[in-house]
């Protein structure tokens, strides 16, 4: 499928066709196996002659090249755990950047580079608060959050700088989001006098998280729309970026939902999963729209993130019917297991019954249907 890909791609270049046509012929060829070479499925055919499928998942981050990757991966697992019981904090900074040095920038292995970012992030989260974490001084809570939070920004970019993971300038952003947020509600704090502006306002307070979270949406989408076709480290930040921003979409809209229908009781936050046909609805229908925006811009984070939601919801409608509560688990199971089958299975083909009612100026800046 790619030199079919690659010689529309031509064609479209040299203006044979337009970048439309290209677009909607890909789909079109691959279904008839047009372009694609002769396959014979014995155990002796080598594997790179295999038929690419045309259903291949594009958005998935290439940091598993092999078992060697992941068997290299748990010895830095085991080997970080035994210095951090041994040593504390002293020990695992030096061994990650020397691990760094050996498996990042000499070898580019990948799944260790993931790896190492995590334990970088986790590290830094834990000294900070052992060292830089609330104090009995008396400073406000907003304070406190930022002080931990702005040793984030600069390690993570002198990490980026040094070893070019994707997963490190997508914490580096995630933090500058952090580090601005806490601010907000820093100054906020300081106009309105208040000790906790989250607790004193919660409705501004979760239209705030809820714009912040556009505000991240709108960064993983600018590195989305830079590379559609997925071939640069432009697409593994935004894949990580989306991994993060659909679960804060999803609740922050959620709760600001809840405090718009249900606030004058002055408690958003009553029993969804004993409430009534309303939350339900209300979560139902923000997961629809969150599965919508996944298939458009080709996400599937943003699927998985509303499956608990969704389930919860479900269990709502069921136990307002009276089904017996020792069925209503299995029966939601057994829904939210087919949607993420009927999802699943149809991604193509639901995704392209969705981009097709676009404007083509917008088709043509999303990733290719296929």
């Amino acid at each position: 499928m790619s030199d079919l890909k690659t010689a529309l791609e031509g064609a479209a270049g040299e203006g044979i066709i337009s970048p439309d046509q290209a677009m909607r012929l890909l789909p079109y060829l691959a279904e008839r196996n047009i372009g694609a070479p002769t396959v014979r499925n014995g155990l002796s055919q080598p594997r790179d002659n295999d038929l690419t499928n045309p259903l291949e998942d594009s958005e998935a981050p290439r940091f598993i090249r092999g078992f060697h990757d992941v068997l290299i991966t748990i010895g830095i697992i085991v080997l970080l755990a035994g210095l951090w019981g041994l040593t504390s904090f002293l020990g695992p900074l030096p061994a990650i950047i020397i691990l760094a040095e050996i498996l990042v920038r000499r070898q580019r292995l990948a799944l260790p580079a993931v790896a190492l970012t995590i334990a970088l992030a986790q590290w830094i989260i834990t000294v900070s608060v052992v060292y830089l974490g609330p104090a009995d001084d008396g400073r406000s809570i907003m304070v406190d959050w930022m002080v931990m939070t702005l040793p984030l920004p600069p390690l993570f970019a002198l990490f980026y700088w040094r070893y070019r993971v994707p997963l490190s300038l997508a914490m580096l952003l995630f933090s500058l989001f952090a580090l601005l947020l806490a601010a907000v509600f820093y100054i906020m704090g300081l106009v309105t006098g208040a000790p906790n502006v989250v607790l004193a306002y919660p409705l501004l307070s979760i239209c705030i998280m809820f714009a912040a979270a556009l505000g991240t949406f709108a960064v993983a989408m600018y590195f989305d729309l830079r590379d559609p076709q997925r071939v640069t480290r432009r697409s593994d930040v935004a894949f990580w970026l989306h991994l993060a921003t659909a679960p804060a979409l999803l609740y922050t809209a959620n709760l600001l939902a809840f405090m718009l229908e249900f606030g004058k009781d002055g408690d958003i936050f009553t029993n969804i999963d004993t409430g009534g046909y309303t939350q339900a609805a209300t979560i139902v229908v923000i997961v629809a729209i969150m599965m919508l925006i996944g298939l458009i811009i080709d996400r599937r984070a943003f699927v998985t993130a509303g499956l608990l939601s969704l389930g919860v919801a479900i269990g709502t409608i069921l136990r307002q019917n009276n089904a017996g509560l020792d069925k209503v688990s299995f029966i939601v199971l057994m829904i939210v297991g087919l949607i993420v089958l009927v999802i699943g299975v149809g991604w193509p083909h639901l995704r392209r019954a969705t981009v097709r009612l676009l404007p083509a100026s917008i088709q043509g800046r999303l990733p290719a249907l296929r």
